[in-house]
């Protein structure tokens, strides 16, 4: 049992450099609490005693702003941070060394009995807002990005973003993310499929100069074929466009 606690002090070390004394640890931070509560809680759900252990978990949200199901599995070294506001629903499960931060929801869509809560991987951080809804995966490792909804399944060390959220680990968006940090914009949380004609028009800025960017490499390519003397580096980034001319001159 205090190898157990020991345990779940550590984690909190490990991912919260707020975190000075295990004294402090262990009586202001409610996420452990949650978690200490919700192990007893659990224990005494599977044991039949269904009322007391609902009773255990309405304690615990009141003391620590934190609602978990009796009923909900929670792995090891699982860390709450700050917490307010996190709920986890009866059939949700959460894998070991995961990491939800405050306003966190594993909640379901549906009414029916049976599996209707997601389920986390090891090793995954849903930042805080998010909501992931539904029986559902995440994926091992994977990050779920502040306020994204999600609702479908999120594939191993993937990133999930927007509502509704999408992947953001495929090739082209990574190409996308860096043109926007060039033009000193960031879209992350941002999805391209949301109704909003502004975002709409952002995205197909970044598009398009994505794919011109495209066209001047290969142009460059090209000229670099023929033997002229092309810019390297930094200096290729910032060249004058009336190099082009000079050079077919």
């Amino acid at each position: 049992m205090f190898s157990k606690i020991r345990e779940e002090v550590s984690v909190v070390f490990d991912r919260d450099p707020a975190a000075r004394t295990v004294f402090e640890v262990v009586t202001t931070y409610p996420g452990f609490h949650a978690i200490m509560i919700h192990r007893l809680a659990h224990r005494v759900w599977g044991a039949g005693f269904k009322w007391l252990g609902r009773f255990i978990s309405y304690l615990a949200r009141w003391l620590t702003g934190i609602e978990i199901h009796p009923g909900a599995h929670i792995g090891r070294r699982v860390f709450i941070d700050h917490g307010m506001g996190v709920v986890i629903g009866e059939t949700a499960e959460v894998g070991d060394d995961c990491t939800l931060y405050h306003g966190v929801t594993l909640g379901g869509t549906s009414w029916n009995k049976g599996k209707r809560h997601p389920t986390l991987l090891a090793g995954v951080v849903v930042g805080a807002g998010a909501k992931i809804l539904g029986p559902i995966t995440i994926g091992a490792g994977a990050r779920i990005g502040s306020n994204a909804v999600v609702v479908k399944d999120v594939p191993d060390n993937a990133t999930a973003v927007g509502i509704p959220a999408r992947v953001i680990d495929s090739a082209a968006e990574k190409q996308r993310n860096q043109q926007a940090e060039k033009l000193g914009f960031s879209a992350y949380a941002i999805s391209a499929d949301m109704d909003d004609p502004v975002i709409k028009a952002i995205h197909g800025l970044i598009n398009h100069s994505v794919n011109i960017d495209q066209r001047l490499e290969l142009i460059l390519a090209q000229l670099n074929k023929m033997g002229a003397d092309m810019p390297e580096g930094e200096a290729r980034d910032s060249f004058d466009p009336g190099y082009l001319n000079k050079i077919v001159d």
